[in-house]
């Protein structure tokens, strides 16, 4: 179902009125040609490509769908969206001193987000165990001070959650709702680790959560 989906794009029409004709028909054609659609057992449906439509109705008039201009007008709705973001949250859930690979990733984008829209970020570490049972934790805090660094901040919100014995994913939420934070960026690393529990994120987090793919 997903190359149907992502064909479901707002297109705009532009009319075109034509007084040549003698017939004064009303013309639509929707050409579909490479339209596929993947079916499964858990989705039987199936599509073929429909002939052209021809209606008759007063003056003639033809009807085009831009995709083009449709993918425009997509881009600059997300866009938008990311504009209104003022504020963000970048969650530490990993004990890597270096830290990982999804963690690294997620800084990145954390600070190219912020850096693109004028936004602020704060970091929170979390951690179950308390700080004197985290041998290498100053490590791992010069880590996150040197990738934000490296992505244009060197000023930034930094807070330790350690040892409190909750959910990470309840600390996340409380941070979010603390600060009045606009998106919380996180790896699917964190996810696939089971530091952070995918089932409760929309329960526990009131704004919405960026998921990097790893």
């Amino acid at each position: 179902m997903a190359s149907f989906a992502s064909s479901l794009l707002p297109m705009p029409l532009t009319f075109r009125n034509s007084t040549s004709t003698s017939s004064d028909s009303l013309q639509l054609a929707f050409r579909l040609d490479r339209l596929s659609l993947s079916t499964t057992s858990q989705s039987p449906l199936h599509l073929k490509r429909p002939s052209n439509l021809l209606f008759s109705r007063g003056s003639s008039f033809k009807v085009r769908a831009e995709l083009n201009e449709a993918e425009t007008v997509q881009g600059a709705e997300s866009v938008d969206a990311f504009a209104s973001v003022k504020h963000l949250l970048l969650p530490i859930t990993d004990r890597n001193p270096y830290l990982s690979e999804g963690t690294r990733q997620a800084a990145a984008t954390t600070t190219s987000l912020a850096k693109k829209y004028g936004a602020d970020i704060t970091v929170v570490v979390i951690d179950d165990k308390p700080k004197e049972s985290i041998p290498e934790h100053d490590k791992q805090i010069s880590s996150i001070r040197w990738h934000l660094s490296e992505g244009g901040f060197k000023e930034f919100g930094l807070m330790e959650r350690l040892g409190e014995g909750k959910l990470p994913t309840a600390i996340i939420g409380e941070v979010a709702d603390e600060l009045n934070l606009d998106m919380v960026v996180l790896s699917m690393e964190s996810i696939h680790s089971k530091h952070v529990d995918a089932n409760l994120l929309a329960e526990f987090i009131p704004c919405p959560v960026l998921l990097l793919p790893l």
